[in-house]
């Protein structure tokens, strides 16, 4: 078994955690409102805006053992830089008022899991950061294969309002092929411990953060 393979193996049960979350079902099955999806999105743009900075905070710690992952961490930065803006205009797109989301104030969850990287970065392993990057892009991945069309579909939305979801969709399809290649040259006991204690976390974080999304009772799953 290789490091990825026991990286997918370690999240199982906090990937299950994930996958039970009601927002997250009927948002896969297209069975959620126009403002749950606004205000997935919102929380969206407030975790992603972070992203460039987390990624910079990470090369900016690496040991020197793993300065060869400067340049790794730079096409990763390159890939994300402005998606927080595709996100915004997708908000737009869907009827909401994009400077509304700008200037809110994200879900306590949702600073919780923003604060919990940076806090690893700074204080722990940098190293660890690339637990937060599994789930995001497999989580995306996900999301965009099975929910964008049906969410589309159902709330009879133009693409446009999908630019986040469908372009996640297929970057990180080869991201994770990437990401793969990348997390496998990591040998270092204390590494892979870090990267699977982010990973197995920040699932629960992501649950959590969308759990607490207001979803409409009646399109949900669960009685009022």
């Amino acid at each position: 078994m290789n490091f990825y393979e026991q990286l997918i193996k370690e999240t199982e049960t906090s990937r299950k955690k994930l996958a039970a979350v009601p927002q997250l079902i009927d948002g896969l099955s297209g069975a959620i409102s126009r403002e749950t999806y606004i205000a997935y999105l919102t929380q969206a743009y407030h975790h992603v805006s972070h992203t460039v900075r987390f990624l910079m905070s990470m090369g900016a710690r690496l040991p020197a053992e793993h300065q060869s992952l400067q340049k790794v961490i730079s096409e990763y930065i390159d890939e994300e830089v402005g998606h927080e803006e595709w996100i915004l205009n997708d908000i737009a797109a869907a009827g909401g008022d994009k400077e509304t989301a700008r200037t809110s104030t994200p879900s306590l969850e949702t600073q919780v899991l923003i604060a919990y990287n940076y806090d690893y970065i700074l204080r722990k392993n940098p190293i660890g950061f690339f637990g937060m990057v599994f789930m995001l892009e497999s989580t995306s991945v996900q999301l965009a294969s099975k929910g964008a069309k049906a969410l589309q579909q159902n709330l009879s939305l133009p693409n446009n309002a999908f630019s986040y979801l469908y372009s996640h969709g297929e970057l990180d399809i080869s991201h994770m092929q990437f990401f793969e290649n990348v997390i496998n040259k990591i040998t270092a006991d204390e590494d892979q411990a870090a990267i699977i204690e982010v990973a197995q976390n920040t699932f629960c974080l992501f649950a959590n953060l969308l759990r607490a999304i207001p979803h409409t009772p009646q399109v949900s799953h669960h009685a009022a």
